[in-house]
């Protein structure tokens, strides 16, 4: 067995072992183009993020409407994200990542023009919001199956950090923008900057190399999507990163009720850094994650950083000034970029190439599911108990429920990338790959 951790005299040391890793950057131009695709498109889906929340608020003056989004998108999510993963096993990945992005571009068009009716209808949000949650099941498990062809299996949790990094940098401009566009200019304005962006990003999807489905992949069906299924059951420390991320965001995601709470705190003008802040948090730990090639024991940092996520919410929750609800947020923003580094990285480094598709379906629903449905959570709490009960209570017993899967859970709190029989196996499959061929056939 070999370690493909660094000497220590190759380390970073000092300022250098903060900052990202840009390995995979440098190594591939493929994850380059899929990196500034992603940039462009998250940046305009975060308008879109924040845009349509607040529509729907004007629309309709409720709560329970604006977390009614969580309720639409859940069904599309779960449905199409296990028959996605057995796509993108099963195909060209490019092709799938090419075709969806441009079907979420015309959805958003779809937003644009109702947006700009006299008086716009409150129907066709929801019904762009479940298409838009289809064609985003069906395109992430091929955006995530196709990273580990692209980079090399010792660069993975590098890749996961600017992958990251990448949202993160979206995630901050595009939603404090977003306040006072759709504040001052109208929520078409927000819509129409999302369908450049997707445009855009089509276009670079396209010069992206072929990734067809591997030799041993299976035509797509349901018997594929339940072999994928038990794989997942069989291994019971990547069972442990599903519902401990599965547990975070169902209970303490507060974004459907972030602007009852602006209202509350009689501060509408900080809507859009509410929304940046947990952004913001988590570009913190983006922008010094150089340490997280370092870390062996990823089990114990997502169930830490999931619980650190929780308790921050909370104290958002009971804050009673802006600024410190602002300061909370961008702490739990923080642990949660650290939980879903070594997430990642567990996921990335330990699932076989065939299987790796119906796999990232199901991390799908363990990543989008629970926020989804928290946001129906949130919102019919706020509307039974209040925003803060809602916002605090959340972040409470998602600590909690930390707490009791990683007691249940023994495998995912010993898992050590250097010692894992999937991760050594997979890491021994890759460089046998990787490795010249012998001319004399020896």
């Amino acid at each position: 067995m070999t370690d493909d951790s660094p000497a220590p005299s190759e380390r970073p040391t000092g300022l250098r072992a903060l900052l990202p890793d840009l390995a995979p950057w440098r190594a591939s131009a493929d994850f380059r183009r899929l990196w500034v695709a992603g940039l462009i498109t998250n940046f305009g889906s975060f308008l879109t993020l924040v845009a349509l929340p607040v529509q729907i608020k004007d629309l309709t003056g409720s709560a329970a409407a604006v977390g009614a989004i969580g309720a639409v998108e859940l069904v599309p999510l779960v449905v199409f994200g296990l028959y996605g993963g057995a796509l993108a096993d099963a195909w060209d990945k490019r092709k799938l990542i090419v075709w969806t992005e441009a079907g979420q571009g015309l959805l958003c068009a779809v937003l644009l023009v109702d947006a700009l009716l006299p008086e716009p209808a409150l129907w066709p949000l929801y019904a762009v919001a479940a298409c838009t949650s289809a064609l985003g099941a069906v395109q992430r498990p091929a955006l995530d199956a196709l990273v580990p062809r692209i980079v090399a299996h010792e660069h993975l949790p590098a890749a996961a950090s600017l992958n990251a990094l990448r949202w993160q940098v979206g995630g901050i401009a595009a939603p404090a923008l977003a306040g006072v566009v759709v504040a001052y200019a109208g929520p078409g304005w927000a819509y129409g900057v999302d369908l450049a962006t997707f445009a855009v990003s089509v276009v670079l999807g396209l010069g992206l190399a072929a990734a067809p489905a591997a030799h041993e992949a299976v035509r797509p069906s349901l018997r594929a999507i339940a072999e994928g299924a038990r794989y997942a059951w069989s291994r019971k420390e990547l069972l442990g990163t599903y519902a401990v991320d599965l547990a975070a965001m169902f209970l303490a995601m507060p974004l459907a009720v972030l602007p009852f709470l602006a209202d509350e705190l009689d501060a509408e003008w900080a809507l859009g850094l509410m929304y940046a802040a947990i952004p913001a948090g988590s570009l913190l730990v983006g922008v010094s994650s150089g340490w997280t090639s370092r870390v062996h024991r990823h089990g114990r940092m997502v169930v830490l950083a999931a619980a650190g996520w929780g308790l921050a919410v909370a104290a958002a929750g009971v804050a009673g000034n802006v600024w410190l609800v602002l300061a909370c947020l961008v702490l739990g923003g923080a642990c949660d970029m650290v939980s879903g580094v070594f997430r990642s990285a567990m996921w990335n480094q330990t699932i076989p190439d065939e299987l790796r598709g119906r796999l990232a379906g199901i991390e799908l629903l363990s990543y989008s599911v629970g926020p989804q449905v928290g946001q129906v959570r949130a919102g019919g709490t706020a509307a039974l108990v209040g925003v803060r009960a809602s916002v605090w209570s959340g972040g409470l017993l998602c600590a909690g429920a930390v707490a009791l899967l990683a007691l249940c859970l023994p495998r995912l709190m010993a898992y050590d990338v250097r010692t894992d029989e999937h991760a050594v196996r997979l890491r021994e499959r890759k460089r046998a790959a990787a490795a010249p061929a012998d001319p004399a056939g020896v």
